[in-house]
């Protein structure tokens, strides 16, 4: 059996921490046969190269999924990175953009009859194809509520959650595109203003399954977006 390494962001709160945790116990559930481990790109320990390294010293080869929701830095530099100096490594895809994600946003907005317009507010990055996602994100998100998705970013490229709150017309909600609580979500929330926000996806069971969807499709060889 392939061995699965899980590869998160890091975070200094323990929200933050126990989410991730969670997310891969839940993971772990599903696939008890499955030889799984966590590391963290950065901020905390263990970090992604020294795991990577000891996993490779007891197997042959291992798969990363990333339990991030975008291609970005992390994704075109720790991941691919991990893979150029470890030939029996693969890389899956990031979690996002995908439908089950829009599902879990749902959930998370819940009643959205007093809104008009929901904006999806994301990390950011510098990396135009995070951009992409996040717009493909919204538009999953937009076929499922029927009412208007703008994309908003607290950093990197992109218009900033703050701006597009004070140039969008009518009733607004904020949807957390966020895998969980920390520096990222309280800046969100203290931009949002008298905004509603939702929370953020957490570790839900479907984001497990979509994890475990990814293992093995980078197992059957389906490549990662360029």
């Amino acid at each position: 059996m392939t061995d699965l390494i899980a590869a998160a962001h890091g975070t200094a709160d323990p929200r933050g921490i126990r989410v991730v945790h969670d997310l891969v116990r839940q993971m772990a559930r599903l696939r008890p046969d499955l030889p799984m481990s966590l590391g963290f790109v950065d901020v905390i320990e263990p970090a992604l190269p020294g795991l990577v390294n000891r996993v490779l010293t007891d197997t042959s080869d291992a798969v990363l999924v990333p339990l991030l929701l975008s291609t970005g830095y992390h994704m075109r530099v720790d991941i691919a990175g991990q893979v150029e100096r470890h030939p029996g490594l693969t890389a899956a895809r990031a979690l996002g953009p995908h439908p089950l994600i829009a599902d879990i946003l749902v959930d998370r907005l819940g009643d959205l009859s007093r809104t008009d317009h929901v904006v999806l507010a994301a990390a950011g990055s510098r990396d135009p194809q995070a951009q992409e996602d996040c717009e493909r994100m919204a538009a999953y998100l937009r076929a499922r509520i029927h009412r208007p998705v703008t994309v908003a970013y607290l950093a990197g490229r992109g218009r900033r959650l703050p701006a597009v709150l004070a140039t969008t017309r009518g009733r607004l909600t904020v949807a957390n595109y966020l895998l969980a609580p920390g520096y990222f979500s309280d800046r969100m929330h203290q931009s949002a203003g008298p905004h509603r926000v939702s929370a953020p996806l957490g570790a839900d069971p479907r984001l497990a399954r979509l994890a475990l969807a990814r293992y093995d499709a980078a197992l059957q060889g389906v490549p990662l977006p360029v």
